[in-house]
């Protein structure tokens, strides 16, 4: 069942709750139809480490969101939340102390829940193929499904995708709860930690405020905590930290589709080197690009330079 009722986001917005792979446990969609002339084609979003896709790709700033500039281009706009966020069930260990279970959420059990999505959205538009846009993280499942089924996916474009970093001596990775309370605090503080100090903000704190009072509306309990706050599946930060000591999720070798990479010039989590390494490690890929955005960070996506990003995106699935 869904953790909470959804309201829609658009008139248009049709919402979905579909079986995934755990029993019992129903992942959500949202769908959003072309606002121009269809394509035919149709784009599912995944989303990142710590908040659902209704606060990333659905969020709308001044009327408009990275959605809506998809679908002005022709595209059908999925997207959902993975189990733990948003208006999917939530794991039961979520419900239970936090230190007496592994990690919940990582890339094998996302991506089990991605293939379900790809399944039904496939099946929705009559369609043999699909393409993903994914944030963060969200590479990690991603990546799986492309590789493990090369001729659903037509497209890729990974926005501040995590990169693999040399294995350190000497150190392993720490270990993590199964899942986190993350503040409104906590956010603000990843939007303005990438900023170069002599920079002006990326993102208004009034509309930062706007967004953080949805965050909290993602989660039913979020303001019963001191401080309020969203609990978060840990699987996705640990496996960033994995991939930097050597382990990444996924191998970019084994994706046949085209790939961008879409990044953010003051992007803390994937520097030139780590681009470099992952344009390089999509061997496969029949056309790559590596785009970087001036004046924007892990975040660009909620950011001042956000317009560019959506722009990027749209040229990138188009082939232009």
């Amino acid at each position: 069942m869904p953790s909470h009722p959804a309201p829609k986001l658009d008139p248009k917005e049709r919402h979905f709750d579909i079986p995934g792979p755990r029993a019992g446990m129903s992942l959500f969609l949202r769908h959003l139809p072309p606002s121009a002339a269809p394509l035919g084609r149709a784009v599912i979003y995944v989303h990142g480490a710590t908040f659902p896709s209704a606060l990333s790709i659905a969020h709308r700033f001044s009327g408009r969101s990275w959605r809506d500039e998809l679908c002005a281009a022709g595209f059908d706009v999925w997207e959902f939340d993975f189990y733990g966020f948003g208006h999917s069930a939530r794991y039961p260990e979520m419900s239970q102390e936090p230190t007496g279970h592994p990690p919940l959420c990582t890339a094998a059990d996302a991506g089990g829940q991605l293939e379900a999505v790809v399944d039904f959205v496939l099946s929705q538009q009559a369609a043999v193929s699909l393409s993903l846009i994914s944030h963060s993280w969200g590479s990690m499942p991603a990546g799986l499904v492309a590789s493990k089924h090369p001729r659903r996916i037509d497209n890729w474009v990974l926005f501040g995708p995590i990169a693999k970093r040399a294995k350190r001596r000497y150190e392993s990775p720490p270990s993590f709860p199964s899942w986190r309370a993350v503040s409104i605090e906590d956010q603000w503080r990843r939007f303005i930690e990438d900023v170069p100090a002599d920079e002006p903000p990326v993102l208004l704190r009034s509309e930062f405020d706007v967004w953080a009072a949805s965050y909290l509306d993602s989660d039913p309990d979020s303001r019963t905590h001191g401080p309020a706050s969203v609990k978060t599946p840990t699987g996705p930060v640990s496996e960033i930290i994995g991939a930097w000591h050597g382990n990444l999720a996924y191998d970019p070798g084994a994706v046949k589709a085209p790939v961008s990479i879409i990044r953010g010039a003051w992007d803390g989590l994937i520097p030139d080197e780590d681009a470099k390494w992952l344009f390089d490690a999509f061997g496969q890929s029949p056309a790559k690009r590596d785009i970087k955005i001036s004046h924007g960070t892990h975040l660009m996506h909620l950011e001042k330079t956000r317009s560019a990003l959506w722009r990027h995106s749209v040229a990138c699935l188009l082939g232009g």
